[in-house]
């Protein structure tokens, strides 16, 4: 027996902001963000140089840039922002941060193992946040010379370009970034011809979706700094996002799908063991 993707509930139309605040937090972290991709840009590939040590396990790495560029994003946030608290990789949440309608999130670093290895994928990321999901989302992609920025209802743009994804049919033939896919989703997406990319950095990976060059982007374990800009992207370039479950989040806290208008129940079928592979072997036992 097939299992059938259950009906998908569209999540709640997000509460409008003040536009005069999306244009002020999108002014300032698009300067954040280009500070940043100077600073990656320049020290990217120098390892020990960097300041890099590493925390919960030798993969796990920490450099001076991730701090120094975190501590540089707070004193400004702080002085554009007083209001606003912010919530960090290196440093933590703000006291406030639990009961504010807004906050600021930032990964100064997302893909530190790459950056530090000389690898050209790994982003800083920037998202303004309240209680319906990123409002304004910014990342910097220094390895291709891009930012990427978007706010609610007013689209995404790389480099000033306004970005808008194609719905697809199918995600066969397509890319979906993942990190740490599960086996699943690894046997269905190989038997219908979908390839499987883990290149490192969350943010970029939901980021490919929004920009057009992957049909999904599949996530198992991550922060909300991780996320949260290249959600916003995500959203607003017109991709699906749904949680674990299936069900419509902009900012799901436990395993996420951002995916293509189209092909999101077909990659979450493969996600969940659902997919072609599962049903073969059901089949045989």
């Amino acid at each position: 027996m097939t299992v059938l993707p259950q009906p998908r509930v569209p999540a709640r139309a997000p509460s409008p902001v003040d536009p005069a605040l999306l244009s002020r937090a999108l002014d300032v972290a698009g300067r954040l963000a280009n500070d940043a991709a100077e600073v990656i840009t320049a020290t990217s590939g120098r390892g020990v140089a960097t300041g890099a040590v590493t925390k919960a396990n030798p993969f796990d790495w920490v450099t001076d840039t991730d701090r120094t560029l975190e501590r540089h994003t707070r004193r400004v946030l702080a002085a554009e922002f007083p209001d606003i608290p912010v919530v960090g990789e290196e440093y933590g949440a703000d006291a406030r941060a639990a009961d504010a309608p807004f906050r600021w999130v930032v990964d100064p670093v997302d893909g530190t193992a790459n950056y530090v290895s000389g690898l050209p994928w790994c982003a800083y990321s920037l998202a303004l946040v309240d209680a319906d999901g990123p409002v304004v989302g910014v990342l910097a992609d220094p390895g291709h010379a891009q930012i990427y920025a978007a706010a609610r209802g007013r689209g995404v743009r790389a480099n000033g370009a306004p970005v808008r994804i194609v719905p697809r049919s199918t995600a066969a033939g397509g890319l979906v970034c993942a990190e740490s896919p599960t086996g699943a989703l690894l046997e269905a997406a190989a038997a219908q011809h979908a390839g499987i990319r883990v290149l490192g950095s969350s943010a970029l990976a939901i980021a490919q979706v929004a920009l057009g060059r992957a049909a999904a982007a599949v996530l198992e374990r991550y922060h909300e700094w991780d996320v949260a800009a290249a959600l916003c992207l995500a959203a607003e370039a017109g991709a699906v996002v749904v949680d674990r479950a299936g069900r419509a989040d902009p900012l799901p806290a436990d395993g996420l799908l951002v995916a293509v208008p189209g092909v999101a129940d077909e990659v979450h079928a493969w996600w969940q063991g659902q997919g072609p592979s599962w049903e073969r072997r059901r089949r045989t036992q």
